[in-house]
């Protein structure tokens, strides 16, 4: 099958084959370079709106202070903590993706959890009684299909509607260095995309969250109090490594440099190597045996109780040794693996989109998969979104910080 020609590149750029990898050689998570400066380490910052406040933290795993969680560096300060919400993933981010989480009690801090993920993806009036301010602290990976954005609307819509102050603490965007992909048409809103950004939209959560207001996006045209602090020292050309993985199946950099163009796969029969180590660096099916080399298995695991094809050898590619310097450069999506399994697919007469339409949710439209079905080229696919890159990118211009 004919690959696109910078797949070869950077497959060449590693100096390897599509061949089966130990675990050994799998890249580890980087380290952040020391002159970046989120902004929950810029305590100078916001330390003092928020003394004397009764604060709720909007938290994860990735809410740190340099090695310590933000909800005990903010109670060593003396801040007035009285509630923790919990997003997709769960306040320390073991939970399967689509994991309904529950209400609770963080074991650490004694804080009541009230869950964001689930049948409540909005705080009610009753979960924000006795707030006066909401810090929201988690890291993004700057893909619009990546539910924090979501839970980001609904926490600055509530806020909103219930006069509370939303306080952002800004982190870089390790995808903020391109634009890329369809625009999200109104009628395919949902949890996996609110909005009419691209799939790779160029924005660091702070700035999306400006953009949110600014836009009117949140319902009958409320504008939320929002105060956003800064990273200091980054631009959007920086090449940030997160230290702790922002879910439990974005493992490391180079799977967060994958996972734009290979998310598009949870819509359909292909693996994306859920219940392997190896999340978001393979692609694998059953159907591929004798077509591919490289294999692996899933299996259950902690963030992946149930994998597509369970416990069944997948049949695939691996991108497990290109290097990543090449993948960041190459600043775009990359449709030419969908193309060609879909193609693979079709000629099986096996079906390859699942029937529940999640990959035109996670698309944003219905032309993406009509166009796959229909044999365009990639180069082809990628024109018809051009026109609303140009529209996007203009509004965007008016929500940078960076």
């Amino acid at each position: 099958m004919i690959l696109l020609l910078l797949v070869n590149i950077l497959f060449a750029c590693s100096g390897t084959s599509r061949t089966d990898t130990k675990q050994s050689d799998i890249e580890p998570i980087q380290e952040i370079s020391d002159a970046v400066k989120v902004g929950a380490e810029r305590a100078d910052q916001y330390l003092d709106l928020l003394a004397d406040k009764r604060v709720g933290l909007v938290v994860n795993q990735t809410s740190t202070v340099g090695d310590q969680h933000l909800a005990d560096f903010l109670i060593e300060q003396n801040i007035g903590l009285v509630k923790l919400f919990a997003p997709e993933h769960g306040i320390r981010g073991k939970e399967d993706a689509g994991a309904k989480i529950e209400d609770g009690r963080d074991s650490k801090t004694g804080l009541t959890i009230t869950s964001l993920y689930g049948k409540k993806k909005k705080p009610a009036k009753e979960d924000l009684a006795g707030i006066d301010v909401l810090v929201f602290d988690i890291q993004d990976v700057g893909v619009r299909f990546y539910t924090y954005i979501s839970t980001l609307h609904y926490i600055m819509e509530a806020a909103a509607e219930n006069n509370i102050k939303v306080i952002v603490l800004d982190r870089p965007n390790p995808n903020a260095h391109y634009i890329d992909g369809p625009v999200l048409e109104k009628e395919f809103s949902s949890f996996v995309g609110m909005h009419p950004v691209p799939v790779v939209y160029g924005l660091t959560i702070g700035e999306y969250a400006h953009m949110i207001n600014g836009e009117n996006w949140l319902a009958q045209g409320l504008r939320c109090d929002l105060k956003v602090i800064p990273c200091a020292n980054y631009t959007h050309e920086t090449k940030y490594a997160l230290p702790i993985k922002p879910s439990p199946n974005l493992p490391n950099y180079k799977s967060i440099l994958l996972y734009p163009s290979l998310c598009f796969f949870e819509g359909t029969t292909v693996s994306v190597g859920r219940g392997t180590n190896t999340q978001f660096q393979v692609l694998g099916t059953p159907l591929l045996k004798g077509m591919k080399d490289f294999s692996f298995k899933p299996v259950s695991m902690a963030g992946a109780k149930y994998p597509k094809h369970e416990n069944k050898n997948c049949y695939g590619d691996t991108f497990v040794q290109i290097n990543t310097d090449a993948l960041f450069d190459s600043k775009r999506l990359d449709l030419s693996y969908l193309i060609d399994y879909y193609a693979v697919h079709a000629k099986q007469g096996e079906e390859f989109f699942l029937e529940n339409n999640f990959f035109n949710k996670l698309a944003g439209n219905a032309r993406l998969q009509a166009a796959i079905r229909a044999g365009k080229k990639e180069d082809e696919i990628r024109e018809t979104w051009q026109e609303d890159l140009r529209a996007y990118k203009t509004i965007r211009e008016k929500y940078l910080l960076y």
